[in-house]
């Protein structure tokens, strides 16, 4: 075991943030989560788990400066789905700059991958702004860029499809798409930090695997153990709901990510690594049964 470290984690109380805060707490290091509500049921959980909290705003920096005072790693993550992709760019820049005026030692910050590729994606673009001004702060830093996650087969705008055996995305069916489960985040994220001076200045994509949309379909057929069908969602349809994700889909399809993921599991085989048939064995589709939407 390496060095027990101090780590501030940003978006703690959410999905990508609490798989980072588990991991860290699970490998012994001490945790503490960034929070503007330290009383939610997100925030206890994690108390109890062990983690401290601190009550704070990406947005503001003295309180991302008080949180971050004595640690020595920070974890930093926006999400622009809840604010919007240019007050993620905001935030995430007061923060990197709090996090440096407060001497913290390595700053991992969370983008996304191929998010320095010119994509042209507003959620994409606003994560490179930040990845571009922490490489100017001259702090050490390493870029954390997962792909798309296997959690968003499960997320409100998915299962109630699933429920009806179908499972969908704006791409053909043979398209390959990169997926990551959020636990594998996490435990990449606690790699990093214990590595330390190995990763600074590195910029990491991340995938644990890559499928096509009917490949997909057919794991969570045999995981769920009835047939899931695969639908191509028209872009138009999206587009009336986001121009961002329409965007982001027709990228998908003329490009895509392109993590290495054998050189991935070859030099990072501490993390687990997930297929999307292995998360999928793994997940507790009685999910399914309830009639409520899952977050």
């Amino acid at each position: 075991m390496s060095t027990k470290r101090s780590v501030l984690v940003a978006g703690a109380t959410g999905q990508q943030g609490g798989a980072v805060a588990r991991a860290l707490l699970s490998r012994g290091h001490r945790v503490k989560a960034l929070t503007r509500k330290p009383d939610s049921d997100a925030a206890q959980r994690l108390r109890s788990a062990g983690a401290d909290l601190a009550t704070g705003d990406l947005g503001d920096a003295a309180s991302v400066r008080q949180a971050a005072s004595g640690v020595d790693t920070m974890f930093l993550m926006g999400n622009s789905l809840e604010v919007g992709p240019e007050e993620e760019t905001r935030q995430g820049i007061i923060a990197a700059e709090a996090a440096k005026d407060a001497g913290v030692g390595h700053l991992i910050y969370s983008s996304v991958a191929a998010a320095d590729k010119k994509t042209g994606i507003p959620h994409f673009d606003s994560k490179y702004l930040v990845e571009k001004h922490v490489a100017g702060l001259r702090i050490p830093y390493t870029i954390s860029a997962p792909a798309s996650f296997m959690e968003n087969i499960v997320a409100p705008w998915s299962v109630d499809a699933l429920r009806q055996g179908t499972y969908g995305l704006a791409m053909p069916a043979k398209r390959a798409l990169q997926l990551i489960a959020v636990a594998d985040i996490g435990a990449f994220v606690a790699a990093l930090t214990e590595r330390r001076d190995q990763v600074f200045g590195k910029r990491f994509d991340l995938a644990g695997d890559e499928l096509s949309g009917e490949a997909q379909a057919k794991a969570l057929s045999y995981a769920i153990g009835r047939p899931i069908n695969y639908q191509e969602i028209p872009l138009a349809a999206v587009r009336q709901q986001s121009e961002d994700v329409a965007l982001m889909f027709e990228w998908f399809d003329r490009v895509g990510a392109d993590a290495d993921i054998a050189a991935l599991r070859r030099d990072f085989p501490e993390v687990r690594w997930h297929s999307l048939a292995d998360w999928a064995r793994e997940f507790d589709w009685s999910v399914l049964e309830r009639t409520s939407s899952v977050a």
